[in-house]
């Protein structure tokens, strides 16, 4: 059997006439009647009494016709749900991000794409990088904000660049700098992300091109936590710039050529975007070009 075969079973009790079911579908009489007898012996049931008039439903094509009425109806609506979602009108876009993107770069994205194409749907998963990218292999996530460059069968469309800078509290010694290196932060407690988050991957990369192994004190997957415990005086971290000063913090510049994080927006290369995704990627696409990001 396949769906076919239940639409017809169905389309045959509606009208209880072979030939008029049969001109209904497209298909001969003799092909309608090879079709319900094909079925009737793989159930190994009679489903319909044949009559002078037509034919009549049995108890047991009752039961079978209910069902595929509700396997056909189940099938339909599942094809205009995936229609749905693959509409670049009105489908969906399944975003991961990281959580430092979720009150500066990615609402506005979101809003003003928004603007252009209200019935498309985000489907938003905000997370630390290693799951981000657990989400596009399984295709959880289409499209990704995340930084750095991930690696693999993955493009990538740099988005924007911040710069890194050391936060400390006011009361700090450093808090009237101009500049440090990174060596000087040797001697002073950390505070930073986690091992095997992307962010503490480019901590550590500036520690040991300095010659340094940082004293992590607290570790926090959040950067706007990470300030705040920086303001509470629990130690000094590495942030970038536009996360200074929420607690009142104060940010130091950094004399190191690579203390600076580039985000980007990225996925899957060896298969095609649905076609809400694809609209997408081509706004940012387009933002960027224009300077507008």
């Amino acid at each position: 059997m396949d769906l076919r075969d239940l639409e017809w079973l169905v389309a045959l009790d509606a009208t209880g006439h072979v030939t008029d079911t049969a001109a209904t579908l497209g298909t001969t009489q003799p092909t309608l009647s090879r079709t319900v007898a094909r079925v009737e012996a793989e159930l190994g049931s009679r489903l319909f009494e044949r009559l002078p008039h037509g034919v009549v439903t049995t108890p047991d094509g009752e039961l079978v016709v209910r069902a595929s009425r509700e396997l056909v109806d189940r099938w339909r609506r599942l094809r205009a749900e995936l229609d749905g979602r693959h509409d670049p009108e009105g489908g969906v876009v399944r975003l991961a991000f990281l959580d430092s993107m979720a009150t500066s770069l990615v609402p506005r994205l979101l809003r003003a794409f928004h603007e252009g194409a209200p019935r498309v749907r985000m489907v938003l998963r905000q997370e630390p990088n290693h799951d981000i990218l657990a989400d596009l292999r399984s295709g959880a996530a289409e499209l990704a904000v995340t930084s750095p460059r991930p690696e693999g069968p993955l493009a990538w469309l740099p988005l924007q660049e911040e710069r890194l800078v050391v936060v400390v509290p006011p009361t700090h010694r450093w808090a009237g700098r101009r500049r440090l290196r990174v060596a000087e932060l040797a001697d002073e407690p950390l505070v930073t992300t986690p091992v095997g988050f992307g962010f503490r991957a480019v901590v550590d990369s500036l520690l040991v091109d300095a010659g340094v192994v940082g004293h992590v004190a607290f570790e926090s997957a959040d950067l706007a936590t990470i300030e705040g415990l920086v303001a509470a005086g629990l130690g000094v971290a590495l942030v970038p710039e536009q996360f200074v000063g929420a607690s009142g913090t104060v940010g130091v510049p950094v004399d190191a050529p690579g203390a600076r994080r580039t985000v980007g927006l990225t996925w899957r290369s060896d298969r095609d975007l649905d076609p809400p995704a694809a609209r997408f990627l081509g706004f940012v696409r387009d933002r960027r070009r224009a300077g507008a990001l």
